[in-house]
């Protein structure tokens, strides 16, 4: 054993297996010569195999270059969850260009300078009402040259609301972009230092950063994964899985957890344009899905079905949570309830998905994210000093390094510099490693709250409010306080049918479980919370509101201990 926790990794599993890296068009066009009719996708019941999606995709890599996209340009990919993300992303792959990833729920402010700061001049959206007449203000804008515009009642109609497509020469159906176009004499040459995706992280704080993720860095990921969990795959043998998709494309936990991945192992997926509880729940009861990865508040919302104790989760081979921390008592819940471990591990934009993950057996730690994967090494650092590697126990700055992490940030030389230490990642994220190899995540580092001089964690406060009976969701900010600073406010949204308690109450069932210093000071109930463009709750956001917002209801204690 090379690294803390590989004595509980699954058997066969070591940590310096070999991760294989190569380029993403390579990666579907293997899958199509090994899975030719096997079903890749499937949409509103339409079935699509690796033959036709990779003969798509290369359609589309031919009307690219033909158009005079190929290396060193850029392709924004303003799409939600259709088969025309993967045709357009594997195409502008094949041609050699990179994609940008825009989030078909960003602001305009933020989607405009996704455009300007990736340097696309051509984007690929589709005319749903809800992208097409933000697409065009681009055009208006003159931050792009040309327009692509994919036909939504192409996959089968089912009334989306549609947009027109105005007449204008700078703008094209997809079906005619794509009307003619015939592969070149030689495809343009695709590495693995190629940088393949500008994936932009979420910008708790400014603008927006595109992570520069290269083709070696993504399929990296997805060998990653292959050999964490080659055993359990080895036990259930040649069984094609049914894998469900309804975390958007545009994210990297579903481009490399589910499109990459799945494609790569030749299963099917289940695309789903939107998160729907009874959609999932078909998918689970009547197709019999094998895997189904959600972020926490899927979980949370299935976890609140008036009949889950009558529902058949018996298909399901495998379930996860990621993309935010799951709370201990919603994986405790699943557990009771149907039998199933729900656990989380922890990756980031920055690292392609990839970094902690769960063995199938070993100690139970709730609340842990897990142990490095293979091929990846993590450490905690000092806050104080990034260099400086503290034992097992202390809280710090976690480091990651590994053939999935980017290289930097597109045109943030200095940004980039900086967040690396010694060669490795600087996560962002604040939390430590136990004796055994285990990662637990405290908070991230810019949510921290100083109270009377103590680090309190907003996210440690959430998941003891959690324990409280009546609770949905909770998210804990950081407020002025006169005595201390700062304190903690919880903004809570009650399970339906329940009431309200008053702040004492709170304090007092949460007075075993925090310290004097980490209990709330205010809580406020509200009817929803703000979530993040992939479904998360969003501390930022709420933050933001409560800028904004001169007036609220709440209840506030003045304490002195």
């Amino acid at each position: 054993m090379t690294h803390p926790g590989e004595q509980f990794y699954p058997e066969g599993v070591r940590w310096d297996d070999t991760i294989v890296q190569g380029s993403l068009p390579d990666l579907l066009s293997s899958a199509a010569t090994e899975y030719g009719p096997r079903t890749a996708l499937e949409f509103r019941e339409r079935p699509i195999t690796y033959t036709e999606l990779a003969a798509m995709a290369e359609r589309a890599a031919a009307a690219f270059l033909r158009e005079g996209i190929g290396k060193n340009s850029s392709v924004a990919l303003f799409l939600g969850n259709t088969p025309d993300h993967p045709v357009n992303f594997f195409g502008a792959l094949k041609a050699g260009a990179r994609v940008a990833h825009l989030s078909p729920l960003d602001g305009e402010i933020a989607l405009t300078h996704k455009v300007s700061d990736s340097g696309s001049r051509l984007l690929v959206t589709s005319n749903l009402a809800a992208l097409l007449p933000t697409a065009l203000k681009f055009l208006e804008k003159g931050l792009i040259d040309r327009l692509v515009v994919c036909e939504d009642d192409n996959w089968g109609k089912v009334g989306t609301p549609q947009a027109a497509i105005p007449d204008d020469p700078r703008i094209v159906t997809f079906k005619t972009f794509v009307e003619g176009a015939t592969a070149p004499a030689q495809w343009p040459s695709v590495t693995a230092d190629d940088v393949a995706l500008l994936q932009y992280t979420g910008g708790t704080t400014g603008l927006p950063k595109g992570a520069m993720l290269t083709h070696g860095n993504l399929s990296s990921a997805v060998s990653i994964y292959d050999v964490w969990g080659k055993p359990s795959r080895a036990t259930r043998g040649d069984v094609v899985e049914r894998v469900i998709c309804v975390l958007p494309l545009f994210h990297i936990y579903a481009l490399t957890v589910v499109l990459l991945s799945t494609l790569s192992r030749g299963h099917l997926i289940s695309l789903h344009q939107r998160f729907d509880v009874e959609a999932v729940m078909r998918d689970i009861e009547v197709k019999r899905a094998t895997y189904f990865p959600g972020v926490p508040t899927m979980w949370i919302a299935i976890a609140a079905l008036p009949d889950l104790d009558k529902r058949d989760f018996s298909s399901l081979a495998t379930i996860g949570s990621g993309g935010a921390p799951l709370p201990v008592e919603v994986a405790k819940f699943f557990e009771r309830k149907i039998g199933k471990k729900l656990k989380s591990g922890w990756g980031m934009t920055e690292t392609c998905s990839p970094g902690t993950g769960h063995p199938p057996v070993g100690p139970d730690k709730p609340g842990s994210i897990g142990l490095m994967l293979p091929g990846i090494e993590l450490d905690v650092v000092s806050l104080d000093n990034p260099t400086k590697v503290l034992p097992s126990g202390e809280v710090g700055e976690i480091r990651i390094k590994g053939p999935n992490v980017t290289r930097g940030y597109w045109n943030k030389p200095k940004e980039s510099a900086e967040s690396f230490s010694d060669g490795r990642f600087l996560t962002g994220d604040i939390g430590y490693v136990d004796t055994d190899g285990y990662f637990f995540l405290v908070d991230r580092k810019k949510d921290m709250i100083i109270s009377g001089g103590f680090n309190v964690y907003p996210q440690m406060i959430e998941q003891a409010i959690y324990t409280v009976s009546g609770v949905h969701e909770v998210i804990v900010l950081g407020i002025p306080d006169r005595y201390r600073g700062e304190a903690a406010k919880a903004f809570i949204k009650l399970k339906p049918d329940a009431k309200p308690f008053s702040l004492d109450e709170l304090r007092a069932q949460l007075a075993r479980k925090l310290g004097k210093h980490e209990l709330p000071v205010e809580v406020e109930f509200v009817d929803d919370l703000p979530r993040t463009p992939v479904g998360k709750l969003s501390r930022h956001e709420l933050r933001q509101q409560q800028k904004q917002s001169s007036s609220s209801v709440q209840q506030h204690a003045i304490v002195q201990e």
